[in-house]
């Protein structure tokens, strides 16, 4: 080695510092990569909050409609790319044919209350027989319809007041509107986007997202990880088949008890259907229209049938549907149901149950390791009154009782 080389390798060992021992770490590596984890988690939820709702939304449409991508992928001869694509562009179609549907229904429906409206502001328009014969609230409403509205130009005086005492407020609850229109739009434009990520990289994401879990959870992973996309594509299948059954059922009911526009509020009834609570308020009121509109035998059975409909779908069916593999009781799925809405809105209607389906299965879990613990605990040495020792067997339920008779040990 020449002169040269030992300076540099000194001025190296200077510069660095002498190499130390090797020495055990504070933290285990594996805890310290679970607790490092966490807090990358925690900073993406922090940070990106804003966009958790649209990706839980994607990836409650990629568990729910897995087993029809896998079906068109296999027609695209495995081309994840064009796979994704069409995916993409048939859920496109199901969002837009529903909208423009019930876009051009609420356009001629706000025509025909405009011709009203016009109609009403030249002539007049008398109080309607089946509201002046409301209970209760009938002469009321009759007397400030007559006098607001049983003269010619009074619906054009109405709008005057009521927009020149609240104009400050119709321009704020118009910016707040356009502003949420604009969210919507863009949490969608983002849910798209995540969805079609999802669908192309799905399983490799799967995959690794399998390894992780079995690093940190290695006897448990396997379980949870299957629960909770079986979960969550019953729980989207069966809402959907409730919402529509519903809508079917009451609406044939509709038509039977002579309302207007049976479909029309059969299929309000079965978008209703999807929020707890939706669908008895729907029939309910479409029950009191018939009170009132003088059929008190037809509103009296359609509420009397909406009632033991529901009963049956909530008692039976919902707990069958919702919930997957874990079979939901009805007192969790309701919780499940009403605290996702609550919490995260629509898309808690799909969230809510997946975190009760957990909670149960981790419940269930703990109650079967405690009862093989329980049943393979061995006889436990204990010490008679005189001091000598005894044996004491573990019942299967965790009871203690005698092996028999008290005996001493030899």
């Amino acid at each position: 080695m020449t002169k040269l080389e030992v300076r540099k390798t000194e001025r190296e060992q200077r510069m660095l510092g002498v190499p130390a021992a090797p020495r055990s770490a504070v933290i285990a590596p594996l805890s310290a990569a679970r607790w490092l984890l966490l807090f990358v988690l925690a900073a993406g939820v922090y940070f990106f909050h804003g966009f958790l709702v649209p990706v839980l939304a994607a990836l409650v449409i990629a568990f729910a409609s897995w087993p029809l991508y896998r079906r068109l992928l296999a027609f695209v001869d495995g081309n994840r790319t064009i796979g994704a694509a069409c995916a993409i562009l048939l859920i496109l179609t199901f969002l837009i044919v529903p909208i423009s549907l019930a876009g051009a229904y609420a356009i001629h429906e706000i025509r025909l209350w405009i011709a009203w409206a016009v109609e009403a502001n030249r002539a007049g328009a008398p109080t309607p027989g089946w509201i002046a014969t409301l209970p209760w609230i009938g002469e009321w409403l009759n007397l400030h319809w007559t006098r607001y509205l049983d003269h010619p130009g009074g619906v054009g005086e109405l709008i005057q007041i009521v927009s020149g005492a609240n104009i400050g407020s119709i321009y704020r609850g118009l910016l707040t509107i356009g502003s949420r229109m604009f969210d919507v739009v863009l949490g969608l434009l983002f849910m798209l986007i995540a969805l079609f990520f999802l669908y192309r990289d799905g399983e490799s994401f799967a995959g690794q997202v399998d390894r992780l879990g079995e690093r940190i959870l290695p006897l448990r992973w396997e379980r949870i990880s299957r629960v909770v996309p079986a979960t969550i594509s019953s729980t989207v299948t069966g809402m959907t088949l409730i919402a529509i059954g519903e809508g079917v059922v009451l609406g044939l009911a509709y038509w039977v008890a002579g309302v207007p526009s049976p479909v029309t509020l059969g299929a309000l009834t079965g978008l209703m259907a999807l929020i707890p609570g939706g669908a008895p308020l729907s029939f309910t009121l479409v029950s009191l229209y018939l009170l009132a509109s003088g059929s008190p035998v037809a509103g009296s059975l359609l509420f009397l049938w909406g009632s033991v409909e529901l009963f049956i779908v909530d008692k039976t069916l919902r707990p069958k549907l919702v919930g997957g593999p874990i079979k939901l009781p009805f007192l969790p799925t309701f919780f499940g149901l009403i605290g996702g809405v609550k919490t995260m809105g629509l898309l808690g209607l799909f969230i809510g149950p997946v975190l009760m389906a957990l909670l149960v299965a981790i419940w269930r879990e703990w109650i079967h390791e405690a009862g093989e613990a329980a049943s393979q605990t061995g006889p436990v040495p204990l010490a008679a009154d005189n001091g000598a020792p005894v044996t004491m067997e573990v019942g299967r339920q965790g009871e203690v009782g005698r092996a028999g008779d008290v005996k001493k040990a030899v």
